[in-house]
């Protein structure tokens, strides 16, 4: 139970970081120029901040549970399916997402995929 705590905190505190990198240092000026084409301010306030971190938590739960059904790169690819395609799919729908970010999102969400699932599965080993 200790390393299940452990793993599931350690994977949501690589894919927190992995999203604060990749949206605040790679991709900020994007998602600030989209949304003022948009007419809006792109949201960073505390509080999206905090919902971004119980995201993360819930993505890296998700990818445990996965890594008890499934192999490592399985998980993986299950869980960005999970966790990205189909977020993008919907803030695409809702015309908040710059597509254009994509060729450096998709290698990089699929990066801290994997890491989280290697992650999960070497503290957290399923049982033979």
């Amino acid at each position: 139970m200790k390393n299940t705590f452990l793993a599931i905190l350690l994977a949501t505190f690589w894919i927190s970081i992995s999203e604060f990198v990749r949206n605040t240092f790679l991709l900020h000026s994007h998602w600030v120029e989209h949304y003022k084409n948009l007419g809006q301010t792109f949201p960073e306030q505390s509080i999206n901040g905090a919902v971004w971190g119980i995201w993360s938590l819930c993505f890296a739960v998700s990818i445990y549970i996965f890594s008890r059904k499934f192999s490592s790169v399985q998980t993986a690819l299950f869980a960005w399916f999970i966790g990205f395609v189909m977020m993008w799919l919907v803030i695409g729908n809702l015309n908040v997402l710059p597509f254009k970010i994509l060729p450096i999102a998709i290698p990089l969400s699929l990066l801290e995929a994997f890491v989280a699932s290697l992650i999960i599965f070497k503290l957290s080993p399923t049982k033979a």
